[in-house]
C-alpha cells in the first residue's frame, strides 16, 4: 500500500507514529479556569503534552449541550458549549477587568473551583460575563461600526446556513424559562421555518427584543468559534494535533431539528444493542442503551448531496486536525427504540411480547435495515460506504477516525479498511477467533489504540476488581489471574508475576504496551496514563453526578506529581519512535 504524502503542518500520516492523550476538557483543572476545563486549559494541556512526548491530544464532542450536560446530547451541531470559552479578561477582550472581578466575587469563583463540575454554578458565572461582555461590544462597537463589528457581521455572514436559526432557537429557550423543549413552546415557534412567519407579524418592540437577544448568542458564538480557531493555531505551532469528537447524533430538542426537521426521523429514538460489557443498570443490560436522539433520513439527506453533514464537517475541520466519528456503526445500520429514554423505566419490567403491544406493535430494532439476510447486508454494507465517502471527502485522507465499537457486522471494518479509515483496537477486546488477544504488532498500522474511551472503566480499575477477585480463591482466582496474565503478555512483560496488586511496574508495562503496538495512534485515556481508577461517564445512566469529575492535580501540577514514571514513559516514547516531528 502506497501512502500519499501528507500536507498538513503537522507530521499526520500512517508513516509517523504518534501517542496521544484522551482528557474530558471538562475534567483538566488549569491554573485560571473558572471551575470547569476552558480553552486556555487546553492550551496549557497542549504545552504539558509537547514537553512530555505526545503529539496528539483528544477530547470529547465541543458542542454546546443540552440540560444533562452530556457531551453527547448536544442542542447544535454548529454552536460550540459557551462553558469551553475562556471567560478572563485576557482571552475575553470586550471585558473589563473590573465586571470580571466583581462578577467572580458575587459567584465565589473559589468554591466553584473545588471538587466536581457544578455546572449550574458555572454557568451562570461564565453567562454573566458574557453578557458584560456583549454590553460593552454593542455599545463600543456594534454602535460605532468598527472594524471589530465588521468582523463579527463577516462570521453571520459566512455562517448564516446554521447561526441564524441557532440564535433563534437560543432565543425562544430563553423565553420559554431556558427549556429546549419545543414541544412546550407555542405551535408557531416550534420551527424556523413558520417561527419566522410568527415574528413577520409581532409588533416592532416584540421584533427588536428577539432581535437583540438573538445578536447575543451569535456573539457568544463568535467568540467561542474565534478562540477555539486560535487555539487550532497555537496546537499546530507546538506540534501537537487535536482530535475533535463528533456526536453520531442531536438532541430531539436541538436548533438543527429546529432549523430542518425535514432531515431527520423524529418517531423513533437512536440507540444501541444490549451488551454484555455494560453493566451499569438493568435497563441497559437488557433492552440496551437508549439515547434519545432522533435518526437521520438519509434518502432526504441525499437529495441535496448531504449538504447539512458537508456544512457540519467543514465547520469541524477549522478547529480540529482529526475528526473521530462517533458510534461509526450507526452509519451502515442503527440500533432504535419506539419510545423515548423518559420512558424507560416503563418498559424495564416488562416482556418482548408486552413492551410490543405498548408500543404500538413495535420493539427496538436496527434501521434502516437489519442483517437478516445477505440482501439486506449488501445494502447496509452500501450504505456505509456511502456516507464514509462523502464524510471523506469533506475531511481528507488520514483526518478521519471511526469509532468502530460495539456489536460490528462483519461488513463495517472491510470498507473502513478500503477507506483507509483508521478503526479502533483495544487490546483487552481486540481477540483471534480462537479468544486469544491480538498481539499488537499484528495491528493495522491504519487503526488507533486505547484501553478505554470515555465509555469504559480505566485500566487501574479493572485491575484493581481483578485483584480482589483473585483473593477469593477457586474459580474467580483462576479467570482473574487469567485476565492479569494475559493482558502482561500483550504489554510484552512475561515476566511480572500474577496476581498482584497495580504497581508502577504494571502500571508503566501497560502505558508503554500501546506504544509498542504497530498502530499509527496510541491514545491513553488521561486517567490510565497516570495509573488512577477515576471514571467520567457510566454508560446509559443519567445522574446529575456523570460528566462532573474533575481530576484532583491541576495541570502544572501534572510533572511533579508523577515525577518518578513521566521519564521513563519519554523514554518509551523514543524507543518506540513516537515523538512528534513537526514539519519545517
Amino acid at each position: 500500500m502506497t501512502l500519499p504524502a501528507s500536507d498538513s503542518p503537522l507530521k499526520l500520516h500512517p508513516d509517523k507514529k504518534l501517542a496521544g492523550i484522551l482528557a474530558p476538557l471538562f475534567a483538566i483543572r488549569g491554573e485560571a479556569d473558572l471551575g470547569i476545563g476552558d480553552t486556555r486549559t487546553l492550551r496549557e494541556l497542549g504545552l504539558w503534552a509537547k514537553e512530555n512526548g505526545f503529539g496528539v491530544l483528544q477530547i470529547l464532542p465541543f458542542n454546546e449541550t443540552s440540560g444533562d450536560n452530556s457531551p453527547y446530547n448536544i442542542i447544535s451541531a454548529f454552536a460550540i458549549e459557551p462553558s469551553t470559552i475562556s471567560t478572563s479578561p485576557e482571552d475575553l477582550l470586550d471585558l473589563k477587568a473590573e465586571d470580571f472581578n466583581r462578577a467572580c466575587k458575587l459567584h465565589n469563583v473559589e468554591k466553584l473551583k473545588t471538587g466536581d463540575v457544578n455546572y449550574a454554578g458555572v454557568k451562570a458565572l461564565k453567562w454573566s460575563l458574557l453578557h458584560s461582555a456583549f454590553k460593552n461590544f454593542a455599545r463600543n462597537d456594534l454602535a460605532k461600526k468598527t472594524k471589530h463589528a465588521r468582523a463579527f457581521a463577516s462570521f453571520l455572514k459566512e455562517n448564516k446556513d446554521w447561526i441564524a436559526p441557532y440564535a433563534l432557537f437560543r432565543t425562544f429557550m430563553e423565553i420559554h424559562h431556558h427549556s429546549e423543549v419545543t414541544d412546550t413552546w407555542p405551535e408557531p415557534q416550534r420551527t424556523y421555518r413558520t417561527a419566522v412567519k410568527w415574528l413577520e407579524k409581532q409588533s416592532a418592540t416584540t421584533r427588536k427584543k428577539i432581535r437583540h437577544i438573538s445578536e447575543f448568542y451569535s456573539y457568544v458564538q463568535w467568540v467561542a468559534h474565534r478562540q477555539w480557531e486560535d487555539t487550532h493555531h497555537f496546537l499546530t505551532s507546538i506540534g501537537v494535533a487535536l482530535i475533535g469528537d463528533v456526536p453520531v447524533g442531536v438532541s430531539l430538542y436541538s436548533a438543527d431539528v429546529f432549523a430542518e426537521p425535514e432531515i431527520f426521523d423524529l418517531t423513533r429514538s437512536a440507540g444501541a444493542p444490549p451488551e454484555k460489557v455494560f453493566k451499569t443498570d438493568p435497563f441497559t443490560e437488557k433492552w440496551g442503551q437508549n439515547w434519545g436522539f432522533p435518526l437521520y433520513k438519509w434518502e432526504a439527506m441525499a437529495r441535496d448531496d448531504y449538504a447539512w453533514w458537508r456544512r457540519r464537517l467543514r465547520a469541524m475541520r477549522k478547529h480540529f486536525h482529526f475528526l473521530r466519528l462517533d458510534h461509526a456503526l450507526g452509519f451502515f445500520r442503527i440500533y432504535s427504540f419506539p419510545w423515548r429514554p423518559q420512558q424507560n423505566a416503563e418498559f424495564l419490567p416488562l416482556s418482548a411480547t408486552e413492551a410490543k403491544a405498548k408500543a404500538g406493535n413495535r420493539l427496538p430494532c436496527f434501521m434502516m435495515r437489519d442483517d437478516s439476510s445477505p440482501e439486506n447486508q449488501e445494502l447496509n454494507r452500501e450504505q456505509g460506504e456511502t456516507l464514509f465517502s462523502m464524510i471523506l471527502e469533506e475531511t481528507e485522507k488520514f483526518h478521519l477516525i471511526a469509532e468502530d465499537l460495539g456489536a460490528l457486522s462483519l461488513y463495517v471494518r472491510p470498507v473502513l479498511e478500503k477507506l483507509e479509515i483508521p478503526g479502533f483496537k483495544i487490546p483487552q477486546w481486540e481477540r483471534s477467533p480462537d479468544n486469544r488477544i491480538t498481539p499488537g504488532q499484528n495491528y493495522p498500522r491504519i487503526s488507533i489504540t486505547t484501553y478505554a474511551t470515555h465509555d469504559h472503566e480505566p485500566v487501574r480499575k479493572f485491575w484493581d476488581e481483578w485483584f480482589t477477585d483473585s483473593q477469593q480463591g477457586g474459580d474467580r482466582y483462576k479467570a482473574a489471574t487469567y485476565h492479569m496474565r494475559e493482558l502482561l503478555d500483550f504489554t510484552e512483560h512475561p515476566e511480572i508475576t500474577v496476581p498482584q496488586e497495580f504497581t508502577e511496574e504494571i502500571h508503566l508495562a501497560m502505558v508503554t504496551g500501546l506504544f509498542k503496538t504497530n498502530a499509527w495512534l496510541a491514545v491513553h485515556m488521561v486517567t490510565d496514563l497516570f495509573g488512577l481508577s477515576d471514571q467520567f461517564n457510566a454508560p446509559g445512566k443519567v445522574s446529575s453526578d456523570n460528566w462532573t469529575h474533575r481530576l484532583e492535580e491541576p495541570v502544572s501540577g501534572w510533572s511533579a506529581r508523577w515525577s518518578s514514571i513521566l521519564p521513563k514513559i519519554k523514554d518509551s516514547l523514543k524507543e518506540t519512535d513516537r515523538l512528534p516531528i513537526v514539519n519545517k
